[in-house]
């Protein structure tokens, strides 16, 4: 278990190194942000907060987006971003760094704005974060509301 946590730790201060050179950026603890369009907004189109679903069937959830565009990561264009999908988290991620991948942030670098998911049976939270190029939320971030699912 000690192995997979140094290697997790490891993987991660790679990654963090590798997006700081990638954007021309010496110092890796200095990650670059990108401002958000004013009065833009993240939102899940589906489900619905509060819906019930069968545990039986793929859930499908589409992303909302207004007042700026999607584009896929690693592609530089103002005003854009692309989706990552949170799921049953407690807390945000360290919304100045690049958003962690794993099973409960679930990244749309390719620009989707729709997938679909499996979930146990039980009560479960759905939120959108949107990123830039390099996977770290804009300033100020584009943060869902977080909404809410019943599997059965």
């Amino acid at each position: 278990m000690i192995y997979k946590v140094i290697y997790v730790v490891f993987t991660l201060a790679l990654s963090q190194v590798a997006v700081a050179e990638s954007a021309g950026i010496k110092d890796a603890n200095v990650m670059p942000n990108s401002k958000a369009a004013e009065g833009a907004a993240v939102y899940v189109i589906q489900p619905l907060d509060g819906q019930v679903l069968d545990a039986k069937k793929p859930i499908e959830v589409s992303f909302g987006l207004r007042g700026m565009g999607v584009a896929p990561a690693g592609v530089v264009v103002e005003k854009t971003g692309h989706h990552h999908l949170l799921i049953d988290q407690q807390e945000l991620p360290d919304l100045t760094m690049p958003l962690p991948a794993s099973a409960q942030v679930i990244h749309f670098g390719g620009g989707q704005t729709q997938t679909e998911i499996r979930l146990a049976p039980g009560s479960h939270t759905l939120q959108l974060v949107l990123a830039n190029q390099y996977h770290i939320p804009h300033n100020p971030p584009l943060i869902s509301e977080k909404i809410t699912i019943i599997v059965e």
